[in-house]
């Protein structure tokens, strides 16, 4: 209920604020979905709000400790998914197999991990992504036409930098809510010299 509660007042919110979801959500609903540029608290609101008028409900990783009482079940009602980070060489083998286990999944991952000006991307969704064999979705939200929706499927090939300037050529269109603070160019995302193995 709380849950419910919690999407009804975030809804509102974004649609209050004119936002409109554009596009078609890619087949089949199994991929990794880019969550970037993180920028702002918006973001995650103006996602929960696209996302529902697309129909889809996309899930993402969070720390097995919040699964516990109390906040468990609605952690699980909005998508949440438990991974055991105390051998975080495993995360991406327990996604994987999540992967396995489901018809249809669309793991949400914000590369950045963080809403300030990030040094580069973490590569754990990509290392999920080329692991569990689906592609990758990238999300889009342009702040200046206030209009946002899922761009097309990106498969993953071993080659990181290669297969970053497909997503980057996505994202040129799109205007965050803070500029300053995305991560926009090749380098910015690859940083020095990333290799495919780096866990994020």
């Amino acid at each position: 209920m709380a849950a419910r509660a919690v999407r009804r007042l975030l809804l509102l919110l974004y649609r209050l604020r004119g936002w409109k979801a554009v596009g078609e959500v890619p087949e089949p609903r199994r991929f990794v979905l880019i969550a970037a540029p993180h920028t702002s608290n918006w973001d995650f609101v103006n996602f929960l709000g696209l996302t529902a008028d697309k129909g889809i409900r996309p899930h993402f990783m969070a720390k097995l400790s919040l699964f516990r009482w109390p906040l468990g079940g609605f952690i699980r009602q909005m998508g949440g998914v438990a991974v055991d980070r105390r051998n975080s060489g495993q995360v991406v083998q327990q996604m994987v197999d999540e992967f396995a286990r489901r018809a249809e999944f669309m793991l949400t991952v914000a590369p950045e991990g963080t809403r300030g000006k990030a040094a580069k991307w973490r590569t754990g969704f990509y290392q999920i992504a080329l692991a569990a064999k689906v592609p990758m979705v990238v999300g889009m939200m342009d702040y200046r036409t206030r209009t946002g929706g899922l761009g097309p499927l990106i498969w993953p090939t071993g080659d990181f930098r290669a297969d970053m300037l497909k997503v980057l050529e996505v994202y040129r269109s799109c205007v965050p809510k803070f500029p300053d603070r995305a991560v926009c160019s090749i380098d910015d995302i690859v940083g020095s010299e990333v290799e495919a193995g780096e866990r994020g």
